[in-house]
């Protein structure tokens, strides 16, 4: 069974549809099919995607150590999804990119990952060590910032969106392709537990 995702995301700037497309391009190498949706943009197609989906990535850039008010308000918008179970069961995970080396990222993540649990999704976590933290690693490294929970990238703030770190890329390519087969094993336990 080939997963479906979803890569749900705001970007203000550029930088963070830059990830975003990091993180469907593994999905899609992890061998599910996937549709990425500009929240800010969002269609009733898109709310139906959504919700066939078997995961949501979400990513929102860090704004003032949160997510982004465009971001907030589509998960404003879910509420009657929320309280109807819409999204239950289904798999999730973030990203989100800031200026600042730190830029508060963690703030942001830990807000996806509690929206995604009042959905009562399944979080999924990076599944990396910290990356670039001796004197033989480097700023190439996956995960050269040290997230754990989801993705964090920093990019410049007057850098054009190609100027995103390609570390970071590499790290959002990761966690989608880690979101497609954990995906993939969800789908098939359920299909072998309908089927004993």
């Amino acid at each position: 069974m080939t997963p479906a995702i979803a890569v749900a995301y705001h970007s203000g700037f550029g930088h963070t549809a830059v990830l975003a497309g990091a993180v469907a391009a593994g999905a899609r190498d992890g061998g599910a099919s996937v549709d990425s949706i500009a929240v800010d943009q969002i269609t009733d197609r898109d709310w139906q995607v959504l919700d066939a989906a078997d995961a949501i990535v979400f990513g929102s850039a860090t704004y003032m150590g949160n997510v982004s008010a465009r971001f907030q308000a589509f998960t404003e918008q879910t509420g009657r999804r929320c309280m109807d179970g819409t999204w239950r069961d289904k798999v999730a995970a973030g990203f989100t990119n800031s200026g600042g080396k730190s830029g508060d990222k963690l703030q942001t993540l830990m807000s996806l990952a509690v929206f995604a649990a009042q959905h009562h999704m399944h979080w999924i976590n990076l599944g990396l060590i910290a990356g670039w933290n001796s004197s033989f690693s480097s700023e190439h490294d996956l995960n050269r910032l040290g997230f754990f929970l989801g993705a964090g990238a920093a990019t410049d703030v007057d850098a054009n969106p190609e100027q995103v770190h390609s570390a970071d890329v590499a790290t959002c390519r990761h966690l989608g392709q880690r979101v497609a087969e954990v995906t993939g094993q969800l789908l098939a336990g359920r299909a072998a537990t309908a089927a004993a």
